[in-house]
């Protein structure tokens, strides 16, 4: 079976950054993390990219089939806003619709 690549236009929306990822009311978990690591609300840019970043420079390391799509997985280090040596790994974890376009569903560390 061939290497899963994901396309380079990865789309990550504002509100699956603001409200889940960076909120602790929703995912209290993720949320602490990446609010420890110097992610914060009023710049989701920042983290939005970074997720891009680490799903463009690192191997699928598994995609399945969905119902709503060809889901993917990336494993791999997370550029941080707050300039640490050690990196996080974090896994991404990414839908292809039917469209083509390719979202964030969601990302947690490994």
């Amino acid at each position: 079976m061939p290497q899963a690549e994901l396309p380079t236009e990865l789309r990550v929306d504002e509100n699956k950054v603001v409200d889940y990822l960076l909120n602790p009311a929703k995912s209290r978990g993720k949320a602490g993390f990446f609010l420890r690591l110097g992610f914060r609300p009023e710049a989701w840019q920042v983290l939005a990219e970074a997720l891009r970043e680490q799903a463009r420079g690192n191997p699928v390391a598994n995609a399945v089939v969905s119902p709503y799509g060809m889901r993917y997985s990336v494993d791999g280090l997370l550029q941080t806003p707050d300039f640490r040596e050690a990196l996080p790994t974090v896994r991404t974890v990414w839908i292809q619709e039917d469209d083509g376009h390719v979202r964030l569903i969601t990302a947690h560390p490994v």
